[in-house]
């Protein structure tokens, strides 16, 4: 956690959850309350439903942390009107708050506009408690951080989707792959001609010409 990297953080203490005994260093909740932070951040919803919300392990010890089970609760339930209390939780976390926070929107902000192609900004900033302003000024830091794949109209005041589907990374990746192919089927057409072509490149080259082959029947 002190070095941010929350997703191993959250696999060591989902591990740990049944076999922890080491009562010495710090309390069984402050346990509960590190693993359910981390896994807030860093699960996916399937994920958190069956590891966090629905762990017997974490649902005996989450009612007596403060504030911690309505965070958990709102946030997978979509509701993002948070109780009060939720800023303040973690007086004994690691990272600083505020960028533990910043996460946390990071997850809620791409869980809210998963479900819209497009949305009107002012309808975001209804739904989250808060001001026009501020909502553009947020998805436009995410944005440029490459957090959120969306992109603002500000004449029409609309946020609409800039994700990248499967089929369009595929074609992307492609054409990467087909450039590296010609520079590389070039370079050896140079060698044969300069006649410095060994048996080896001699056996890429065809392997290279049927990869050439087989992608364009593709």
């Amino acid at each position: 956690m002190s070095t941010r990297n929350f997703k191993k953080a959250t696999s060591l203490f989902l591990d740990s959850i049944s076999t922890f005994t080491t009562y010495e260093l710090f309390p069984y909740d402050n346990f509960i309350f590190y693993t359910v932070l981390t896994s807030i951040i860093s699960l996916d919803r399937v994920s958190l439903k069956q590891k966090v919300v629905n762990a017997p392990e974490i649902f005996t010890v989450i009612g007596k942390i403060p504030h911690l089970l309505g965070f958990l609760n709102s946030l997978y339930d979509y509701q993002y009107n948070w109780p009060d209390g939720a800023n303040k939780i973690g007086p004994l976390f690691a990272s600083p708050l505020p960028v533990y926070m910043r996460e946390v929107r990071t997850v809620v902000y791409s869980q809210f506009l998963e479900s819209y192609k497009s949305v009107t900004i002012e309808a975001m900033a209804k739904e989250f408690g808060v001001t026009v302003e501020f909502i553009d000024l947020e998805l436009s830091r995410f944005i440029a951080a490459w957090k959120l794949h969306y992109k603002i109209d500000k004449v029409a005041g609309v946020l609409e989707t800039n994700r990248p589907d499967a089929k369009n990374a595929l074609y992307q990746a492609t054409i990467k792959q087909g450039d590296f192919l010609l520079n590389r089927i070039q370079k050896l057409s140079r060698d044969k001609e300069d006649g410095s072509l060994d048996k080896e490149a001699q056996v890429e080259t065809v392997l290279l010409f049927a990869t050439a082959l087989h992608c364009r029947k593709k």
